[in-house]
């Protein structure tokens, strides 16, 4: 049988740990988004370019592809042997 003490204390540590938990991972709130609601001023996000981590993106996936067709002619060629 269990002590009383003993489910009481677990009671409590999953209550503390509970609440710290939220406390631990509350958020501030969001930030303000920018630009201006009557249309002028800088674009929401700052007008940050994309087109470089496009690129990247590409070259990462043409190598990847490359790599696996490689891989797989290879193998082809290890099972005709």
């Amino acid at each position: 049988m269990r002590s009383p003490a003993l489910s009481v204390l677990k009671l409590i540590l999953i209550i503390a740990l509970i609440y710290f938990s939220q406390e631990l991972f509350a958020s501030s709130a969001p930030p303000d988004p920018g630009g201006d609601p009557t249309g002028g001023g800088p674009p929401v996000g700052g007008g940050a370019p994309i087109g470089n981590g496009t690129i990247i993106l590409i070259i990462a996936a043409l190598t990847y592809a490359s790599y696996k067709v490689k891989k797989l002619w290879q193998q082809k060629i290890e099972l005709e042997e």
